[in-house]
């Protein structure tokens, strides 16, 4: 019998991959999408309306009657919609709304079906969950501490959402964290935010293509039963792993812009804050879902065959004029760089680079070090016995865990191996919550009052060991510093 798959986001870059994906398995699957009624969109699905083993409905992730009319009948709901950057630092309160209701509104859906444990729900999370990971502590895997980067609206809604998520007593969830996604028209829409990449930070790509296939597989019968109930990083494996600087000359040089060199200057890039990282674990996922192919210079040359007219004259344009014209311009904009410098933007400058000092201390390209950041993979400690199988955590474990992260596990008590029943919690500033070893172990939350806002991580740090693996490296010499909790001041 054909199995009903409901896909969110049927219209964004992995969400259209994912479709393409599903539509070649029709024999499998019944496919429903849930579309704005922009007119952009439905000219998208304009052509799936009347196929066969397809629905379509206009509506709003953020109504829940919408949602409720997709979900009824899902055996299987892949949540892949929502605001995404740039877009979520120009609209923080629409973001807030669509990707945290959203979440809520299908974990509502799916329970109000007569069998909710027939339903499997497949989460896209983020990487920029875990913030920045620069060297030396590029090398991450699930469960390393949820570390938001200081204004990043986006992934502050998605951490919230996957809490959701994760708490929400479904018997089938599963939250994929997605990484950067690689598609021919990459460059094609530039953003400020492309100077928030750290030069020498790191990223392990994955296609949209290969996203695409993630997703399908996901819903094929032989996934296992232990699959499920985890958190998982998306990532395409060592052939993806490259520095932001090395990423950037090998595009510019596919579409013929040339020396990275030549058009920017390395005082237009933060030097921290963004996200990103090279995973220990994301082969974990490709054992499960067998989901990628190719290599970066496949997708490079795929790139140089789509890019659009305007992209290819471009090259033959004087490099000054690129450089003054076209990229410049976007880093003097409100969310760039030099606009924060120009208008002394103190809290902004703190967060990307430390201080204006550090920023005018950022060498030349003459004096630049473009850095390899070491291919030994390290993990964090999560501060528990890792060795020990997941059925044989008690509560002996929670309490080690609780210490590690400046707080004590206050439920005296827990069948052994259940991750899922939620236990009570005190964090180092003695704010009490409840939240399931699968939370915070596993998926590396904690304490809801304290992160991120208002990103006060110095003091978190000074009594959170767990997290100040990830923050004190990078931050070591700062002044203590507490962030504006408004997100919408550039």
């Amino acid at each position: 019998m054909k199995k009903n798959v409901f896909l969110t986001g049927a219209t964004g870059n992995m969400g259209r991959e994912g479709l393409k994906q599903l539509l070649r398995r029709r024999d499998k699957f019944n496919i429903t999408l849930l579309v704005l009624p922009t007119e952009k969109d439905k000219k998208f699905v304009e052509p799936y309306q009347n196929q066969p083993g397809v629905k379509v409905f206009f509506g709003d992730l953020t109504n829940y009657d919408d949602v409720l009319k997709c979900v009824n009948g899902a055996d299987y709901v892949l949540h892949v919609g929502g605001m995404v950057s740039p877009a979520a630092d120009y609209l923080p309160e629409l973001t807030r709304k669509v990707n945290i209701g959203a979440a809520k509104n299908i974990v509502k859906a799916i329970k109000a079906q007569p069998d909710p444990d027939k339903v499997k729900l497949v989460y896209i999370g983020t990487v920029a969950e875990t913030g920045d990971r620069n060297a030396p502590v590029h090398w991450g895997r699930a469960g390393d501490p949820i570390k938001i980067s200081i204004y990043d609206n986006y992934a502050l809604t998605k951490a919230i959402a996957e809490r959701e998520v994760i708490e929400s007593g479904l018997k089938y969830w599963v939250s994929l964290r997605q990484t950067g996604v690689l598609y021919p028209e990459i460059l094609n829409n530039l953003d400020p935010i492309m100077f928030h990449e750290p030069l020498n930070g790191v990223f392990e790509w994955v296609t949209a293509k290969d996203s695409g296939v993630l997703l399908a597989n996901a819903c094929e019968a032989d996934v296992p039963d232990e699959f499920w109930c985890r958190v998982y990083n998306i990532g395409g494996g060592e052939k993806y792993r490259t520095m932001n600087w090395e990423f950037m000359q090998m595009t510019n040089k596919a579409l013929g812009f040339g020396d990275i060199q030549k058009v920017y200057e390395s005082n237009w890039f933060a030097i921290r804050n963004f996200h990103g990282q090279w995973y220990t674990d994301s082969d974990e996922l490709e054992k499960y879902l067998h989901f990628r192919s190719g290599t970066l210079p496949d997708f490079l040359n795929e790139m140089k065959a789509k890019a659009p007219f305007s992209t290819k004259i471009a090259k033959y344009l004087p490099k000054k004029f690129l450089k003054n014209a076209v990229f410049k311009k976007e880093a003097k904009k409100p969310f760039g760089t030099l606009h924060w410098i120009k208008n002394n933007n103190e809290q902004r400058i703190s967060a990307f680079f430390g201080s204006k000092e550090k920023w005018e201390a950022i060498p030349d390209w003459e004096h630049f070090k473009f850095e390899q950041a070491s291919r030994e993979s390290v993990k964090l400690n999560h501060g528990y016995d890792e060795s020990k199988p997941k059925s044989e955590l008690d509560i002996e474990d929670m309490k080690q865990a609780a210490e590690f992260r400046g707080g004590k596990c206050l439920s005296e008590s827990m069948t052994k191996g259940d991750l899922k029943t939620k236990l009570r919690w005190k964090c180092a500033f003695s704010h009490q919550f409840e939240a399931s070893p699968t939370l915070v172990l596993l998926g590396g939350h904690w304490c809801p009052d304290c992160m991120p806002l208002p990103w006060n991580y110095d003091e978190e740090a000074r009594h959170n060991p767990f997290f100040a693996q990830v923050w004190k490296p990078l931050h070591d010499d700062d002044e203590a510093n507490v962030y504006d909790e408004s997100i919408l001041k550039f």
